[in-house]
């Protein structure tokens, strides 16, 4: 049996912005996990099993639509298979579904990690985040490509549509509370939003994302130099941006306007918005503070992350 795994991830500021060519920063959140095993199964048709969400089908009589399915096809391909061998792939994950921590990249990621260990090679980091971006366009629609690529090469990224990603080395560790709404993100339908929006105002819209491109740029240069005060207040302008294309929602808001009474430096929605999680920069000693004040705004889960 081999295994394989790969984390959840959040997207720091830039969302929306970057599926219209601004840059935007991502990074890897370890203390939520995707993981895949693969194992022989002599005599048996290649099977891929996933109970979480009751998957359990040969590789063969699959949709073409199915993501994980989909990775393992694109997978056994680079891998030069003829035919799928007789092989039993298992995927789990303790990430939420629909949250916005990356959860269909993420187990997709595992699984395409676990066939080329099993196969003895090597994955080259392109090509698992190639593979594993065709797996996002099913979920999502038009994905701009960000969770694939942060989830791959595990590290902090700065990420411009169509360009090679650029690894982001902070100058010194920081804190984010990661607080779940509870809330499903829709992501493919608030990006559909997002596009209606951009689709009726065209220079209001590129105005905003404008803006978001540049705080993406100030987000970089104050990660780097470890100005976490500056970050913050970058996180909060980086939110009314996003207020003002329409993806927050008041559940949102509420957690945001929580962190921020209990001393975080900065607080935003992170990915698709409407639901999913709420990221709020803070110095290390008030995070319990801040997790409690997710908590008693209705935060149904809480993580605490250093990056």
């Amino acid at each position: 049996m081999t295994t394989a795994s790969a984390p959840g991830k959040i997207i720091l500021v830039g969302e929306h912005a970057v599926v219209y060519g601004r840059p935007a920063i991502a990074a890897p959140v370890w203390q939520v996990q995707a993981r895949a095993t693969v194992e022989e199964t002599p005599n048996e048709a290649c099977r891929i099993v996933a109970p979480q969400i009751g998957l359990n089908i040969r590789l063969a009589d699959a949709a073409p639509n199915e993501p994980l399915a989909l990775v393992a096809r694109l997978a056994l391909g680079k891998l030069g298979a003829a035919s799928p061998p007789e092989w039993r792939i298992e995927a789990r994950s303790d990430i939420p579904m629909a949250s916005g921590l990356g959860s269909g990249a993420a187990i997709s990621a595992a699984v395409a990690r676990a066939l080329f260990a099993h196969a003895g090679q090597e994955l080259p980091v392109e090509t698992l985040s190639q593979i594993v971006f065709a797996s996002e366009r099913i979920h999502h629609g038009r994905p701009s490509g960000i969770d694939n690529t942060v989830i791959a090469w595990e590290t902090p990224i700065w990420f411009v549509k169509g360009e090679a990603p650029q690894p982001i080395r902070p100058g010194w560790p920081f804190t984010i509370v990661i607080a779940d709404s509870g809330v499903p993100a829709p992501t493919r339908e608030t990006v559909a939003h997002v596009r209606q929006g951009w689709e009726q105002d065209p220079a209001r819209y590129e105005a905003w994302f404008d803006e978001m491109g540049e705080i993406a740029a100030k987000a970089r240069s104050a990660m780097e130099a470890g100005q976490l005060r500056r970050l913050g207040r970058l996180f909060d302008k980086n939110q009314t941006l996003l207020e003002r294309i329409g993806v927050s929602s008041p559940v949102l808001e509420r957690l945001i306007d929580a962190a921020r009474h209990n001393g975080a430096l900065g607080a935003k929605l992170s990915g698709g918005g409407r639901g999913g999680n709420v990221i709020a920069l803070v110095e290390p000693a008030i995070a319990p503070l801040v997790e409690e004040g997710f908590r008693s705004a209705g935060a149904r889960r809480v993580i605490t992350t250093t990056i």
